[in-house]
């Protein structure tokens, strides 16, 4: 069956998938397959995947086979997965139970995936889950297991390339039926269910249903075959960073002109009405923003390669996206905090759910444009964000960070009904109310607010935004003073105060979207290194906020060691909600975690960060390096209830696992000059060689490595205490994300530094100085006059 489209916001969207390459390209929506198929295993999946609803079977009457289940979802402590407990489908847990009863009973598992967040997760679970007739298929004829996402991606992972490789496209929720193997016979997002005025002539879920039940009982070994075919190329379609070592093939090194070539991609792709890159729907992608920031602050020898008007183009076309970004609907410019992505190709209407893991890489991007252009609205976003980040609800009082907000809510706390947005926009009326007629004019032509509301019906799948508008800044207060015949002051003080009040109604009279309370350590990690970035950038303009931004990222690092690690094994608990979870950590959560944990030694000197970097990154290797085809599994070994194993090479919504371990490999490499580490980081990067030569731009987060490779990391080591030292420091922290590492010796501590690195443990640590080691030599950089200084912080870039 091919998949539904809709000209509207949903399913909560997913990469989306291109015929050359039969790939993942990240930051796309679910959008069809418009060029030929030339992956053969994706040709094959297509066929499948397409026949199994047209095997010929005979209609099936009765009640399955006598097995009764109970909704069994109040045993969870996910609150996306708790939220499905009193629906009447009996829900299962995914594990070993739920697996052992589909093998002993011989049914097809129906997996449904999603996250609390979803808008889409809702709308189907309005239609279908909370459905008698739906209910009734899935329990007597399935074992419906339903699974939160942000704690088994690796489940998701599988069954994501399954349905991209098979429809084109991807989102949430997930929906699949596997067999007891776990192997996939069918899949899909968004079903409509029954009622639903948004099926067209499409089949809807109640139809799929009853398909899928009568193919499994009628043609069960056909069925079985199917999969088992399905399964063999699904291995196939999901082999990025097994291939380049296959077979014997030939290692080819990772040139600088690859980062020409990404750079090249982007240059194509970016919108020159609205900055972002392709058309609607729109995402960050921040790992995009931030390679493409970077070009210029890497060695001279990249903008040779790429060229420096190129460099400088890429910075322009980041500058003007976070602008875009910044002034539009997909920031909440009433409280804190960006959404997920724009439906809208102008950034004007957002998809409202409001995610961790955006604002931790967003954090670092607004800061670094910041720090290029000095820009007080940059400046303004990174406060936004930061402060985002550090207050209720989303910062917990134990000291981590809680993973999203919801997309829906009631718009009263009288509502039965949620509605998306519900929290966000606002009438012209509500305008006049709250702000008086003169002030609610101005802030009207400020934020974009008509009496018609600002949202195109094309865009209002559900009619929940008739009339409603989504704030967004349309012009500059220069404009609205000449408009009213006001200065710019006065206009200044009414949009403060104006906006006060609007957050101020917002807060007593709405009820807010729910909050996701889990606290994930990849997330977490993220925010650490953030927020300790931003502290140590902003210390000497903005210390009180500086050092409340720190304390924060201290506190969820102390949080993470107290309740998700093992000091004997010295292994992460991914989840916590009440108590660790069952699931182990993953590798995206230690490869997040040791880059927060590295940024927040650079930000304190406290070396215990640095050392349990150190110890989480050889736990890592352990637990999922691929020793026959190199790089980072995304799963450890022993993981039993899993189809495959797969790597995470490519940058999607978070960046690339491997990217990541790769700059943390060469960053450890070069503060403990350790020259394993520096090995295994080019073993990692060249794990995904021949996918990085043939499109480099899906793996911005690995060219750091790919330019470690040629130039190496340089570290700087800061000796002694003085006046020149420490303005050395600062002028090197106030400077935009380079390759460089810092660390600092005093005579009094850093022992674990000073036995783990040799050329440190021989430095004078009494002496004022700033030695700066490369290729297993250090010389000192530190000068008298402070142009000179500035001159030597910019040759660590």
């Amino acid at each position: 069956m091919p998949q539904i489209r809709f000209n509207l916001r949903g399913p909560s969207a997913r990469t989306a998938l291109t015929a050359t390459p039969p790939r993942r390209i990240p930051g796309h929506p679910p959008a069809p397959i418009t060029a030929p198929l030339r992956h053969p295993s994706r040709a094959q999946l297509v066929k499948f995947h397409t026949s199994v609803l047209r095997m010929a079977t005979q209609n099936t009457s009765g009640a399955g086979d006598g097995l009764k289940l109970t909704n069994r979802l109040n045993e969870s402590r996910s609150p996306y997965v708790r939220g499905h407990m009193n629906n009447p489908v009996a829900w299962q847990q995914w594990g070993p139970e739920a697996l052992e009863l589909a093998k002993k009973s011989n049914r097809l598992i129906f997996i449904s995936i999603g996250y609390a967040a979803c808008h889409w997760c809702h709308v189907m679970e309005r239609e279908s889950f909370e459905n008698s007739e739906v209910a009734q298929l899935l329990n007597d004829h399935f074992i419906p297991i339903k699974i939160d996402r942000e704690e088994r991606p690796d489940v998701d992972r599988i069954y994501m390339n399954y349905v991209q490789a098979t429809t084109g496209s991807g989102g949430w929720p997930l929906n699949a039926f596997i067999t007891p193997a776990l192997q996939p016979i069918f899949g899909g997002t968004y079903w409509p269910g029954p009622g639903s005025t948004m099926g067209g002539d499409h089949i809807g879920f109640v139809g799929i249903l009853e398909r899928i039940r009568d193919v499994w009982q009628n043609q069960r070994q056909r069925c079985l075959d199917s999969a088992k075919e399905i399964t063999t190329q699904l291995r196939e379609f999901t082999e990025d960073g097994n291939i380049s070592r296959k077979d014997g093939a030939d290692h080819d090194a990772l040139d600088l002109d690859l980062l020409e070539e990404a750079y090249q991609y982007f240059q194509n792709k970016y919108d020159t009405d609205y900055a972002g890159f392709g058309s609607a729907p729109k995402f960050p992608t921040p790992s995009n923003l931030a390679f493409l920031l970077k070009l210029s602050q890497y060695p001279r020898a990249v903008a040779d390669v790429v060229g420096l008007r190129e460099c400088t183009q890429a910075k322009d076309m980041v500058l003007a996206t976070l602008d875009a970004m910044n002034k539009g609907g997909i920031h909440d410019q009433i409280g804190n905090g960006f959404a997920r992505y724009s439906v809208t190709r102008d950034w004007s209407l957002p998809h409202f759910e409001k995610m961790l893991y955006d604002q931790t890489q967003l954090l670092p991007v607004y800061l670094d444009a910041y720090l290029m252009t000095k820009s007080a609205e940059h400046l303004s976003a990174v406060h936004d964000i930061a402060t985002y980040l550090t207050s209720p609800p989303l910062h917990s009082q134990s000291g981590g960070f809680f993973s999203s907000e919801d997309a829906d809510s009631l718009y009263r706390s009288s509502d039965k009904e949620k509605r998306e947005g519900a929290f966000y926009v606002w009438t012209l009326n509500e305008f006049q109310d709250i702000l008086g007629e003169r002030n609610a004019e101005i802030l009207a032509r400020y934020y974009n607010v008509k009496d018609e509301g600002n949202v195109a019906p094309e865009h209002d799948a559900h009619d929940e935004l008739i009339n409603q508008n989504v704030l967004e800044i349309t012009m500059t207060p220069a404009e609205l003073a000449k408009q009213f015949a006001l200065s710019e002051e006065e206009v200044g003080q009414i949009l403060s105060e104006g906006r006060q009040k609007l957050r101020d109604h917002r807060e007593k009279e709405r009820p807010r979207p729910a909050l996701d309370d889990k606290i994930v350590v990849s997330w977490n990690g993220l925010a650490i290194g953030a927020l300790a970035r931003t502290a140590a950038a902003l210390a000497s303009q903005d210390a009180s906020r500086s050092q409340h931004y720190l304390a924060a990222a201290e506190q969820a690092a102390a949080f993470i060691s107290r309740e998700l690690y093992n000091a004997s094994s010295k292994t992460l608990t991914r989840v916590y909600r009440e108590g660790p979870g069952e699931a182990p950590g993953f590798a995206d959560d230690y490869a997040y975690l040791i880059s927060g944990l590295i940024s927040l030694y650079e930000a304190t000197f406290n070396e215990s960060y640095l050392q349990w970097a150190d110890e989480l990154q050889q736990t890592q290797i352990k637990l999922f390096w691929d020793k026959e085809h190199l790089g980072f599994f995304s799963t450890p070994e022993n993981q039993q209830d899993l189809l495959m194993r797969l790597k995470d090479g490519m940058d999607n919504a978070e960046p690339g696992t491997n990217g990541v371990s790769a700059q943390n490999l060469d960053r450890l490499g070069a503060l403990l000059e350790d020259e394993n580490y520096v090995k295994l980081a080019r073993s990692t990067a060249s794990a995904f060689e021949a996918e990085v030569m043939q499109h480099p731009f899906l793996f911005p987060s690995l060219m750091d490595a790919v330019v470690a490779g040629k130039m190496g990391v340089r570290h700087v080591v800061i000796t002694g205490e003085g006046q020149r030292v420490e303005e050395w420091l600062r002028r090197y922290r106030e400077r935009p994300a380079g390759l460089g590492t810092i660390s600092r010796v005093r005579t009094q501590g850093g022992e674990w530094l000073k036995q783990r690195n040799e050329l440190v443990k021989s430095m004078d640590a009494s002496r004022e100085g700033v030695m700066l080691c490369e290729n297993g030599s250090c010389r000192d950089e530190l000068v008298m006059d402070m142009g000179g200084i500035g001159e030597a912080v910019s040759e660590v870039r």
